[in-house]
């Protein structure tokens, strides 16, 4: 389950503005578009101020959703997913380019390579993203995975998402589901 908050006011809206800025002129340089945002994301992810202590919490009955920013022009929508141990996001391919990094705690992202012959997906590696560990997808089944906190780890996660969504289609134009 995916409980989605509506945007909340950060502690530090310069933080958020500055994000947006940079996600902002990425569309300008489109050949170096996924750099742009990785960094944009990075730098993000290491000010402490970008979220308000609301947008730290989480459910214990699933991962939880904190819109932060939408893209006034329907380009991305930003959002904290605050994760508590146990936490998973199902197996998913991206309708859309995609990017995250780990803001705090440690994320476990599971890797699986498409089989059209059998219509699903197999893992093929397993990797620890520890805080400040960022990545980006374009859409497609190119780039399945799974992304979690451990069952085992002692704290929450937190990770700072960014979509090539309108804000209103963070929940239904993202993921797509595939079998394994």
């Amino acid at each position: 389950m995916i409980r989605d908050t509506l945007p909340a006011r950060s502690s530090d809206a310069s933080t958020l503005t500055r994000l947006t800025g940079q996600l902002d002129a990425a569309f300008d340089a489109p050949a170096d578009f996924a750099r742009l945002v990785r960094e944009a994301l990075s730098s993000a992810a290491r000010d402490e101020r970008l979220l308000a202590p609301a947008q730290r919490e989480g459910d214990a009955n699933g991962y939880t959703r904190h819109l932060l920013a939408a893209d006034p022009r329907g380009r991305y929508a930003v959002a904290a997913l605050v994760w508590a141990p146990g936490q998973a996001s199902p197996v998913h391919a991206h309708r859309t380019w995609c990017g995250y990094a780990v803001v705090e705690g440690s994320l476990v992202e599971t890797l699986f390579r498409w089989n059209p012959d059998e219509n699903r997906a197999y893992a093929v590696r397993e990797q620890a993203r520890e805080a400040g560990a960022v990545s980006f997808a374009g859409a497609g089944r190119g780039a399945i995975h799974q992304l979690g906190n451990a069952a085992h780890a002692r704290q929450r996660a937190i990770s700072l998402h960014v979509y090539g969504v309108a804000g209103a289609h963070i929940a239904t134009h993202v993921n797509d589901l595939v079998a394994v």
